[in-house]
């Protein structure tokens, strides 16, 4: 007797629920992006096939139809290639896990997963110069509640360099405030890091701790005492940007996330001449190519680069020396 093949709905529960959780740990934030991404496509293919999304069945997910889908992101939507890809991504993780359950349609699946990726530029990721760091943690008011937990985020954010999902789910148990004073970072897939924290790091969070009389849970929390959303932080991130900016013109025109620390404290640390393999570890990634777009995006790095090569290289390089025209020259050319 043949096993009877699981319906769209039934497999797409259980790529959530027991693929992307249990056996991949994405965090809720790639769950999320997931969810979305896919529920786009649902759409789309429900309002193309004139039914509902619920009358959707496993032999209407085909290669024509995500190309569609793909087609429909860019041309009515105006997504980015980027974007594009992103959505692609999570329509191959879910047909992959399709065909591990129903092979009877293993050749409509495989072309699905066939679809390549569209080329696009990566943009060189954004990022604030040490100074102009400085200049956004000066701004919240410590001696306000408010004010102490916006220099305790943004601090904390700069020094350990990580994401705001991660800053956010930190809790007073993740904290070692002595020696070594160091986090415990929960990354993606269950990945957990320990970051060192600076002095000045250390003393803001016990500032914030302490006024908020916090024993255990989220360190970060809002005005009602519930946890911190990444909405409040682009909020908070934002309005002391603003301030900054009035010391610094030129970030009036910059856009600023919850990222952009993250990335600023990468080129930091590059700065300093720490090693690309470390980087990797301090911010949790997965490859060093990653750490890498740092490097390449950096134009003061680059420039002690070049300095270093000729000095290992054992070259002098003389500054350039102004050309002047031999006068023998321009009577040569005026006598034309």
């Amino acid at each position: 007797m043949s096993r009877s093949i699981p319906s769209l709905l039934t497999l797409v529960q259980s790529y959530f629920q027991d693929h992307l959780r249990s056996v991949r740990g994405v965090s809720q934030h790639t769950l999320r992006a997931y969810r979305d991404a896919l529920r786009l496509f649902f759409l789309f293919a429900a309002q193309r096939l004139h039914r509902s999304v619920d009358e959707l069945a496993l032999e209407d997910i085909r290669a024509d139809l995500v190309l569609a889908f793909l087609d429909h992101l860019e041309e009515v939507r105006g997504n980015t290639a980027s974007t594009r890809n992103n959505r692609l991504a999570a329509i191959h993780s879910l047909v992959a896990h399709l065909l591990r359950h129903d092979l009877t349609r293993a050749e409509q699946y495989r072309q699905i997963l066939a679809i390549p990726a569209k080329r696009s530029r990566i943009p060189a990721p954004s990022y604030l110069e040490p100074n102009e760091a400085r200049a956004l943690i000066a701004q919240p008011q410590p001696n306000t509640a408010g004010g102490a937990r916006d220099l305790a985020l943004l601090l904390f954010l700069y020094n350990t360099g990580a994401r705001v999902s991660e800053a956010l789910s930190v809790k007073v148990e993740d904290l070692q405030m002595s020696r070594p004073p160091q986090v415990r970072l929960h990354g993606k897939g269950g990945k957990d890091r320990l970051c060192p924290l600076w002095p000045e790091t250390v003393r803001v969070l016990r500032v914030l701790l302490q006024r908020n009389n916090h024993g255990s849970g989220e360190i970060f929390r809002n005005a009602r005492g519930d946890p911190l959303s990444r909405d409040g932080v682009a909020y908070l991130l934002s309005k002391h940007f603003r301030r900054a900016a009035l010391a610094f013109p030129n970030l009036r025109h910059r856009r600023v996330t919850p990222h952009v620390l993250r990335h600023s404290c990468a080129v930091a640390l590059l700065q300093a001449g720490v090693d690309l393999t470390v980087i990797r570890d301090y911010l949790g990634h997965a490859s060093v190519a990653t750490t890498g777009r740092y490097l390449s995006s950096n134009l003061e790095m680059k420039r002690k680069v070049l300095q270093s090569f000729w000095r290992r290289a054992g070259l002098t390089h003389s500054p350039d020396r102004p050309w002047q025209p031999s006068e023998g020259t321009l009577k040569f050319l005026g006598s034309l």
